[in-house]
């Protein structure tokens, strides 16, 4: 599973982002499922900022968000997050030398229409 969060930062507000930002990635790191993790800033708009993390499963994802050092040091970042989903299942990757590897999906074959009774979209 992939969680990519975008952050919109002020120029004067950067250097202590990045702080928070490094401490956040750190302690998502130490959650079990973690997997890799980039904190980045745009190349084009430099007040856009990325907090990426790859987990196990969206289970081990979801249980890292409501631990305690997670709510204590990543939440603090979540008023400058870009309203938008976050989270991503991988479909396709590529590997050394260009090799792609497909994956399924783990979503359920109603989740579109899950809780949305006769009124399906």
């Amino acid at each position: 599973m992939l969680a990519v969060t975008r952050y919109r930062v002020p120029d004067s507000e950067s250097p202590q982002f990045l702080e928070r930002a490094r401490t956040a990635l750190a302690v998502l790191a130490a959650r079990p499922g973690h997997v890799h993790g980039v904190v980045g800033r745009s190349t084009d708009e430099p007040d856009l900022w990325t907090l990426t993390t790859w987990w196990d499963s969206v289970g081990a994802y979801r249980r890292a968000l409501g631990s305690y050092e997670v709510k204590l040091h990543a939440h603090p970042l979540m008023y400058l997050a870009v309203d938008e989903p976050s989270a991503f299942e991988p479909l396709v990757e590529s590997g050394p030398g260009g090799a792609l590897r497909e994956r399924g999906s783990d979503r359920a074959a109603d989740a579109d229409t899950i809780g949305l009774g006769d009124d399906k979209v």
